[in-house]
This record gives structure tokens, sequence and C-alpha cells, in this order.
């Protein structure tokens, strides 16, 4: 059989799988509680896996094989950052989030932004963070519809627009069926299926070039001084800067919505050392496995004309041709996974959040459906006709949520209380410094971006808080 049949095959396996999931999540769904968190029912195997996937998506597979193909060395900075932040959100958050949630019967992360303050003051902080979270995951789940439909255009042929369309069709029927429940159970198919490719292809990779060693000989004799650095081009406080700028995209990991419902949906805390274990250990080796293998990349192939290509360029040369299809499969699963969560995300701030809490029968559960639905249709637009990089698109939406939404999360769990009143300014400034530093020409390990929104909101907060 071709190349391109052996694909089609695992793919058309991997997608009805997926639906059927979809279905299975359909039976376990009768309000919007099962919808948005599965009935608080997760174990720390489903509930880490499917943080894991959610977030590890596109940008990992092919944004960070890319950037290791391109920059070299240095990427290598953005592993620790990734794992400080997602070890933050694991160890201190997840816990008292988790009980919290059990207690107060939080749906959504707007309710635990919500707990204080007049009607109106709630109404508008419930109103922004819509807003936000639709605007951040438009281009989020565009960038990975994007990531997809290259995948397939690449794979089959076909037009990138038809790729876009048919991947968004797929997301979207186990999503609107399942809900929560489809959506975990996925990611978490997802999540294995990216962690033996994260293994995989980059231990193929290095047995290729003749081991670590002679990797790293290969490397040093092809790689220029900035790629052999590992502080790139920087050097001085320039070297500071951006040393500080890849270690702090992992402080936006405690904003995130599709990933702090994770921690809201668990079922017990009895078993949360080993759900931490099992997240931060993939993170680990799912964003080392992929920089390692761009880097590979760069001595098996002199040019390429898309850096974030390199992840197929491997998998064409490493593997047989079954095995390809198992890794585009992979890719496809790094896609879905984050663009459904957000997807699942975006629906619950107006079908939860916007449209109060006074019916939680079949006809909310309807709403949810549609919202994702047309969410789904926006973000098929966005990929198409307003097309970006992966890896700049996620993190400027990664940022924009981490600087805004994280430092509310962070004071509500700490057991501080924020001044009502300032919660919605800060949250404000968050964003729109998050804005205007993306504007911006790039610094050095983009410091201002990833940095200054975030601790402006974070200080004000602490400022104006209710001292007791």
């Amino acid at each position: 059989m071709s190349k391109e049949l052996i694909v089609l095959i695992t793919l058309i396996v991997y997608i009805c799988l997926l639906i059927t999931l979809g279905f299975f999540g359909s039976r376990r769904t009768h309000n919007n509680t099962d919808f948005f968190i599965g009935g608080r029912t997760l174990g720390p195997l489903v509930a880490s896996m499917s943080y894991v996937a959610s977030s590890a998506s596109a940008w990992v597979m092919l944004g960070l094989s890319g950037l290791g193909y391109m920059v070299g060395v240095s990427a290598l900075w953005i592993v620790p950052g990734l794992i400080l932040g997602h070890g933050f959100s694991w160890i201190w958050a997840a816990p008292r989030l988790q009980k919290l949630s059990h207690q107060e019967k939080l749906v959504t992360v707007t309710d635990l932004l919500i707990f204080e303050g007049t009607e109106q003051t709630r109404k508008h902080i419930r109103i922004f963070t819509a807003i936000i979270i639709i605007f951040c995951f438009m281009f989020y789940v565009a960038a990975q519809l994007q990531a997809a439909g290259g995948t397939f255009a690449v794979t089959f042929n076909l037009s990138l627009k038809s790729s876009i369309l048919l991947v968004g069709l797929v997301i979207a029927s186990y999503t609107m069926l399942g809900g929560f429940w489809a959506v975990s159970l996925t990611d978490t198919l997802q999540g294995t299926l990216m962690m033996v490719a994260s293994l995989l292809l980059p231990t193929l990779a290095l047995i290729e070039v003749g081991g670590v060693g002679t990797f790293w000989q290969s490397y040093h004799s092809i790689a220029t001084p900035e790629q052999l650095s590992l502080g790139g081009s920087s050097s001085g406080l320039m070297l500071g800067g951006f040393i500080i700028g890849s270690m702090s995209i992992g402080l936006g990991a405690i904003g995130q919505p599709h990933l702090l419902t994770r921690f809201m949906s668990m079922k017990s805390d009895r078993k949360m050392h080993l759900a931490q274990m099992i997240a931060i250990g993939c993170f680990a080796v799912s964003m080392t496995g992929m920089i390692v293998l761009g880097m590979c990349g760069k001595i098996m192939v002199s040019e390429i004309s898309n850096t974030e290509n390199i992840f197929f360029m491997m998998t064409d040369s490493l593997l047989p041709v079954i095995l390809g299809g198992v890794m585009v499969a992979a890719v496809l699963s790094a896609v879905l996974s984050t663009a459904d969560s957000q997807l699942l995300v975006s629906a619950s701030s107006i079908a939860h959040d916007l449209m109060g809490e006074a019916d939680e029968g079949h006809s909310r559960l309807f709403v949810s459906r549609i919202v994702i639905a047309a969410l789904c249709v926006f973000a098929v637009i966005t990929a198409i006709y307003l097309p970006s990089d992966i890896f700049s698109r996620v993190l400027f939406a990664w940022n924009g949520l981490g600087a805004s939404i994280g430092p509310v999360v962070i004071m509500r769990l700490s057991g501080a209380k924020p001044n009502p009143k300032m919660i919605l300014p800060s949250m404000i400034i968050g964003f729109v410094l998050t804005i205007v530093f993306f504007l911006q020409p790039d610094a050095p390990g983009d410091f201002m971006e990833r940095t200054v929104p975030f601790f402006v909101c974070l200080v004000l907060l602490y400022l104006s808080r209710k001292k007791s």
C-alpha cells in the first residue's frame, strides 16, 4: 500500500474512535456540570493526561521541533520555564482548586473570579472574561486548525482550505456530542499517542546520527555559533532578558481556563500526587524530545523552507510507512486535544457564565452545543483567511489569558481577598499590556510581553487587597 493510503486508513480508524468516544460521553452527560467538567469525577490518569494533551498541542510537536531546528541549544530554556509553570499549577494550585471546586460547586474558572462584589461588578467581570476567553481561543483554535490542515494538505495533496474544513468538522462533532467526558477521554488517548511520538522519534533520531556523543560532534560541526550558544545571539543584559523571557512562558499556565478545569473536575485529592507526577513527567519528556528532534534534524536536513515541517521530514526519514501514519495521527491528536478543550471552555463562558444558572437542563445543553458549532466556524474562517505561524499565535493567546486571569487565580487560591472593584481593571490592564508588547518589535526572549503584564496585574491586586 502507498503511504497516503496507510495514513488515510490510520486516520479514519482514529477519527472513528474519537467519535465513538463522543457518543459514549453523551450517555453520561445530563446537565451543564456534566457537559463542562464531567460531573467532577475524573481520576488521576485521565485528568493528568488530558491536561498534558490540552497544553502540549501542535506548538510542541511542530513548533518546538521547528524552534530546535532553527535556534538550536538556546531553545532548551523553554523547557525549565514551562516545567516550573506547570509544576506550580499542579503542586500548588491543583489541590486548592480541586477542593474549592467541590465545596463551592464551581463549574467554570469565571465562577472562581466572581466570589465577591456587587451583582453589577460580578456581571462586568463575567462579560469581560467571556470576551477575552473567546478572543484568545479563536486565535488558539485557529492555530490548531492551521496545523492540522497543513498536515492533511502535505500528506494527501489536498488544498489547505479543504483540510481545515475537514478538521473543524471532526472537532466540532465529538465535542458537541459528549462535552467534557468525550474531550477528556479522547485527550487521554491523544496524550498517550503524543508521548509515544515524543519518546520514539528523538530516540531514533539520536541513533541515526550515531548516538549522543556523535550527535554533539556532528551538531557542533554544522551549527552556527548562535545555535551552539545557550544564549543564542544575546550577551550581557540582553542574555539575562533572553533567559528570563524564554523561561517566563511558564507564567501563563496558571491562567489557562482549559487547563484549570482539569483540576476542578477531579473527583478526589487522594491520588493527586500520582496525577502531579504523570503530568510534570510528560511535559519534561515531550518538550525536551521535540527540541532534540529538531536539533537532530539540523544534522540530517541542511535546508528547509518551513522549519515547522521538520517533524514530518524526520518521520519520513526514520520510520516505516505504517508507523509514519501513526505519527501523522499523533500530530492530529495534538491539534484536536487542544482545540476541543478550548471550544468547550469558550462555550461554557457563554452558556454558563453569561446565561446564568437558572436552568441546568437539556435546553442549556442545546445552547452549549450550538455555541461550540458557531465558535468552530469562526475559528475555521480565521485559520483560512488570517494565517500566521503556529508558535507566535499560540504564545499570544497564552500570554493574554495568563496575564489577565492568572494573577486573580493566584490571589484567590492563596487565601487573600482581592478587592472586587479592582479585579476587572487589573484584568483589563494585563490584557491590554499584552497586546501592546505583542505589537512591539521582538525583544530577546520577548521578556516584556511575558512578564510585565502578569506582574503588573498581580501587584495591583495585591496592593488593593482587603486586609484582614
